[in-house]
Protein backbone atom coordinates (compact mmCIF):
# COMPACT_ATOMS: atom_id res chain seq x y z
CA UNK A 1 0.00 0.00 0.00
CA UNK A 2 1.23 3.49 -0.86
CA UNK A 3 1.88 6.34 1.54
CA UNK A 4 -0.83 8.31 3.25
CA UNK A 5 -0.57 12.04 2.77
CA UNK A 6 -2.26 14.95 4.52
CA UNK A 7 -3.13 18.55 3.71
CA UNK A 8 0.04 20.63 3.60
CA UNK A 9 2.37 17.79 2.60
CA UNK A 10 4.88 18.68 -0.14
CA UNK A 11 4.76 16.05 -2.90
CA UNK A 12 5.90 15.49 -6.47
CA UNK A 13 4.45 13.57 -9.42
CA UNK A 14 5.11 12.94 -13.11
CA UNK A 15 3.19 14.95 -15.68
CA UNK A 16 3.38 15.33 -19.45
CA UNK A 17 5.79 18.24 -18.86
CA UNK A 18 8.06 16.27 -16.51
CA UNK A 19 8.35 16.12 -12.72
CA UNK A 20 6.06 18.59 -10.90
CA UNK A 21 5.89 19.46 -7.21
CA UNK A 22 3.22 21.04 -5.06
CA UNK A 23 1.36 20.99 -1.77
CA UNK A 24 -1.73 18.94 -0.99
CA UNK A 25 -4.71 21.25 -0.49
CA UNK A 26 -7.53 18.71 -0.07
CA UNK A 27 -8.01 14.98 0.54
CA UNK A 28 -11.06 13.25 -0.99
CA UNK A 29 -12.25 10.07 0.70
CA UNK A 30 -15.46 9.61 -1.30
CA UNK A 31 -16.24 9.70 -5.02
CA UNK A 32 -16.07 13.20 -6.48
CA UNK A 33 -16.29 15.06 -9.78
CA UNK A 34 -13.12 16.90 -10.78
CA UNK A 35 -12.83 19.00 -13.96
CA UNK A 36 -15.90 17.26 -15.36
CA UNK A 37 -14.67 13.72 -14.67
CA UNK A 38 -15.87 11.29 -12.01
CA UNK A 39 -13.02 10.29 -9.70
CA UNK A 40 -13.24 7.20 -7.51
CA UNK A 41 -12.04 7.75 -3.94
CA UNK A 42 -12.47 6.04 -0.59
CA UNK A 43 -10.85 6.06 2.86
CA UNK A 44 -8.69 3.15 1.68
CA UNK A 45 -7.79 4.84 -1.63
CA UNK A 46 -8.15 8.62 -1.32
CA UNK A 47 -7.61 11.15 -4.10
CA UNK A 48 -5.46 14.20 -3.37
CA UNK A 49 -5.83 17.72 -4.79
CA UNK A 50 -2.41 19.29 -5.17
CA UNK A 51 -1.55 22.90 -6.07
CA UNK A 52 1.59 23.24 -8.17
CA UNK A 53 4.53 25.14 -6.67
CA UNK A 54 5.22 27.00 -9.93
CA UNK A 55 1.71 27.72 -11.25
CA UNK A 56 -1.85 27.98 -9.95
CA UNK A 57 -2.63 24.62 -11.58
CA UNK A 58 -4.42 22.12 -9.35
CA UNK A 59 -4.07 18.40 -10.09
CA UNK A 60 -5.71 15.34 -8.55
CA UNK A 61 -3.85 12.08 -7.99
CA UNK A 62 -3.95 8.85 -5.98
CA UNK A 63 -1.30 7.77 -3.44
CA UNK A 64 0.57 5.67 -5.97
CA UNK A 65 1.33 8.68 -8.23
CA UNK A 66 2.81 10.81 -5.44
CA UNK A 67 6.20 10.98 -3.74
CA UNK A 68 6.66 12.97 -0.52
CA UNK A 69 9.33 15.68 -0.58
CA UNK A 70 11.17 16.82 2.53
CA UNK A 71 10.68 20.56 3.10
Amino acid sequence: MAHRFKVGDHVSWNSEAGRVSGHIIKVHTSDTTYKGHNRRASKEEPQYEIKSDKTDHVAMHKDSALTKISD
